[in-house]
């Protein structure tokens, strides 16, 4: 079977309103070519990081105006569309970094919080502190999403190989990673570490990404990128603008791969201490 998708890179604005306006323009590129299921990247209802300024505009998922839209937009346009991840408010007040899985139907069917935050100085001077604004997520997701089964992961997801051996082992095909790479960190490491996840679980892995300078003063890497379950580079936007990949996946590609390399299956559990000689 193939399904073709659609992954959107955009540059998310720092208030709901515009990034609406922003992002719907890109689904429905994707879904005038072709596209059935439709990825968003990291952020995709408001990137803003002053945590001053971000909290008073948070809300509930089903009360964010951006994730209602890509709801109607989802019924409208019959497809099924993946809110890479929307900042939201949690019904005990504290923050999310929160995929939601949207049905054709406009249903929101799957939701995952990001598990590990990004707490980081980086040689730029650079610094993040993800943990002093959202809670992190305590369970992995893996959903079915019609003739495939999709896990759910969220940028700096990527690094923990051990998230996506799980999610391959739950049954997942394609495994979905929207993101918001900084620029330094993404030119090193983006291709890479998404080459290696796929190698290593025998998925499709696909990354929409943010991209390019924010009104909130960050620059982040794009670079929109779908992966086959041997490694091998389907589609990539070489840049950081707005912009929308479409790509074909033959689902039969995974069993094929995992056959041939049977990793998930010969991996061997490491509990006992390590000597060291």
């Amino acid at each position: 079977m193939t399904l073709r998708v659609g992954l959107i890179q955009t540059r998310t604005p720092a208030s709901h309103a515009v990034a609406l306006t922003h992002v719907a323009a890109l689904v429905r590129e994707a879904a005038a070519q072709g596209a059935t299921f439709i990825a968003t990247p990291e952020g995709t209802n408001i990137l803003q990081k002053d945590k001053a300024a971000l909290s008073p505009q948070l809300l509930l998922l089903e009360d964010d105006p951006v994730v209602q839209g890509l709801q109607a937009l989802a019924v409208e346009l019959s497809v099924g569309i993946l809110v890479g991840s929307a900042l939201v408010k949690r019904e005990d007040g504290k923050a999310a970094n929160r995929a939601a899985l949207i049905s054709p139907r406009g249903e929101i069917v799957a939701t995952y919080d990001k598990i590990h935050m990004f707490d980081v100085d980086l040689p730029t001077g650079e610094t993040a502190r993800e943990s002093e604004t959202y809670e992190p997520g305590e369970r992995a997701v893996a959903v079915q999403a019609g003739e495939t089964k999709l896990g759910l992961t969220i940028c700096y997801d990527v690094r923990f190989p051990a998230l996506y051996r799980a999610l391959a082992l739950a049954g997942a095909e394609v495994i979905v990673t929207p993101a918001a790479f900084t620029r330094p960190t993404g030119e090193a490491h983006w291709e890479i570490l998404l080459r290696a996840r796929a190698i290593e679980t025998g998925s499709f892995v696909l990354a929409p990404a943010q991209g390019g300078f924010h009104e909130d003063g960050r620059g982040t890497y794009g670079r929109t990128l779908a992966i086959g379950p041997w490694g091998e580079v389907l589609g990539k936007l070489d840049h950081d603008e707005p912009g929308v990949l479409v790509v074909d996946l033959d689902l039969s590609a995974v069993a094929k791969a995992r056959a041939a390399i049977p990793a998930l299956a010969n991996a061997m559990a490491f509990e006992a201490p390590i000597s060291l000689a």
